[in-house]
């Protein structure tokens, strides 16, 4: 009898443990982690197309009154030295808040799509594993974009670098598509939301309204580094990655970049 009932108190922890183990986890934190800290770059690390890691080309990246600051002050030509500033961690599901607004005038020499263009890089490749001459992470890209003052220019597209996505159940293999969202001109105070769930559902929003909505990030294996990135298992869907801010020729202020981790659900 006592054999009969020890077998069936290990059974019943078996499926207790088996239902534990596909319970979502509940967050991390009970708050926003604060990325940027307000004071400095530290827990940030520095990739410049043309130079090493953490080489930071004439001061693009740098912290003033408390802002995060891409500049191009100290630049005669932009030159194509396109940046990108990653966070210490790679996440897999998550909220990220970014505050941000663009500032003066574009570099000279930057590409004219490049007009108030930066944008937020997520399920990113490491800054460690990108060539010196790699102008962009393989990556989901939630672009930040600004108004000339008289065209429509949506804002929170999603562009595509090395990946692809699944949209209203079709595979995207479009490098860009736009979002629904209004044109934002000038230089206010942005406020932007993304919401990532793995390899699962993505959403932008801004002004507390959903302006896209995508899943099933993806490397795209036409990508040169396809091959270089693809997990021993061979799943090409992306789960996790870095999370980094762009340069691409125009001034832009962050004031707030917060996170706050969803954890992780069973895999």
């Amino acid at each position: 009898m006592m054999k009969k009932l020890s077998v069936k108190h290990t059974l019943i922890g078996l499926i207790i443990s088996m239902l534990m183990a596909c319970t979502p986890a509940k967050p991390k934190s009970e708050g926003w982690i604060q990325l940027f800290n307000g004071k400095d770059l530290k827990d940030w690390n520095i990739k410049i197309t043309g130079f090493p890691l953490n080489v930071n080309y004439k001061n693009t990246f740098r912290v003033d009154h408390n802002l995060l600051k891409v500049m191009y002050d100290q630049y005669n030509q932009f030159d194509g030295h396109f940046g990108h500033i990653f966070y210490k961690n790679p996440y897999s599901h998550y909220k990220l808040r970014v505050e941000y607004r663009f500032i003066g005038d574009q570099c000279p020499g930057g590409a004219g799509w490049a007009y108030r263009n930066s944008g937020i890089m997520i399920h990113g490749q490491s800054a460690e594993s990108m060539t010196v001459n790699q102008d962009f992470p393989v990556s989901v890209e939630v672009q930040l974009l600004g108004g000339n003052g008289k065209d429509e220019r949506s804002n929170l597209n999603v562009c595509t670098p090395g990946t692809n996505i699944v949209m209203n159940g079709q595979l995207i293999t479009e490098h860009c598509t736009n979002s629904t969202s209004k044109t934002y001109q000038g230089d206010q105070w942005v406020k932007v939301e993304i919401e990532v769930q793995g390899d699962s559902i993505i959403r932008h929003m801004i002004d507390g309204q959903t302006v896209m909505e995508y899943s099933k990030p993806q490397l795209d294996d036409r990508d040169p580094n396809y091959q270089k990135l693809l997990p021993a298992d061979g799943n090409k869907l992306l789960k996790k990655g870095t999370i980094s801010l762009q340069s691409e020729s125009g001034p832009i202020d962050f004031r707030k970049v917060e996170l706050l981790n969803l954890g992780d659900d069973c895999e």
